[in-house]
């Protein structure tokens, strides 16, 4: 990232991709209930055609919120965290940990990089934590989506349980279901949220108009949250029926993008852009604060370990 001073010691790719990943985990834990909202959101008018149910249950942000405590309890606003966390862990570690790594491959080592560097290197690091981690997000959102049944039961018992129900009702590709929508998604989110912290960043110091402290961070992060939720919307939405469908109910991500313009209309990809922009504007703000601090942190610790007199 930009905005290391010459006598800062520049943090070790080893540090950013902990950081990254210990970062994005706390904002998880700070941000899940929006994130399961949004999930429940963008799936309701699926439910309502598959059901035949005209009455919307789940009205808005907080709406949403307040009808799960009072009909599945609290804890409902949590489900899938295990997942969720495990998913963070890996996906933020690689798409944001080694997003300075493949920009300085991209420019051969050279300091300055262009917008389309920028936006290789983000598209990179984003397909390359989707092929790694995407059965972590298989998972949690199957947990979020699931709703407490008039009997009790759930769909899953816990998160090791649905790995391996998934891997023996849908086979090995289950867990890799929606592989390619989420590949795009994260190349779009990677691309309009890291660039354009990137780009905030370096503007805001460039003018002067502030240093680079948490009041920086958080102005360019909330930059960034916005403008990666009017970019990726559609592609989440997908990704999230996708995602949680039967065997067989979507033929590919495209028949499921073409189901719901059919059934629901052009804003259906809109459907949960509130709660969608809540999570990823206070998600951002979170972690790359939170980024940026852990990364000053150990370079101070590193630069103290060497010179400590």
């Amino acid at each position: 990232m930009v905005g290391m001073k010459p006598k800062d010691v520049m943090p070790s790719a080893a540090v950013k991709f902990f950081g990254a990943g210990t970062a994005a985990c706390i904002a998880d834990l700070v941000t899940f209930p929006l994130d399961t909202a949004k999930v429940r959101l963008q799936l309701q008018g699926e439910s309502q055609i598959a059901e035949g149910v005209g009455a919307l249950k789940y009205r808005g942000v907080f709406g949403t919120i307040t009808t799960m405590v009072r009909t599945e309890g609290a804890r409902s606003l949590y489900n899938g965290l295990v997942a969720g966390l495990q998913r963070q862990m890996s996906f933020a570690s690689v798409r944001i940990g080694l997003y300075d790594s493949m920009k300085q491959f991209y420019t051969r080592g050279t300091e300055s990089a262009g917008i389309v560097t920028r936006l290789m290197a983000g598209c990179t690091t984003g397909a390359m934590a989707v092929a790694f981690a995407q059965p972590t997000d298989v998972v949690k959102v199957r947990f979020q989506a699931q709703a407490r049944l008039a009997d009790g039961e759930r769909r899953y018992n816990g998160t090791m349980d649905a790995y391996k129900t998934i891997a023996r009702d849908e086979g090995v590709r289950g867990l890799w279901r929606g592989c390619m929508p989420n590949i795009t998604r994260n190349a779009i989110v990677n691309c309009a949220e890291l660039v354009t912290y990137d780009m905030i960043k370096e503007l805001i110091l460039k003018y002067n108009l502030m240093t680079d402290n948490m009041p920086c961070h958080f102005t360019a992060a909330f930059g960034a949250g916005f403008c990666t939720t009017v970019v990726a919307s559609p592609v989440d939405v997908v990704k999230t029926r996708f995602m949680n469908s039967g065997h067989g109910q979507y033929s590919s991500a495209l028949n499921c993008a073409f189901t719901m313009l059919r059934n629901e209309g052009p804003t259906a990809f809109y459907k949960g852009f509130m709660p969608s922009f809540l999570r990823l504007g206070s998600w951002n703000i979170v972690m790359f604060v939170t980024y940026e601090q852990i990364k000053k942190g150990m370079s101070r610790a590193q630069q103290y370990w060497e010179s400590p007199f």
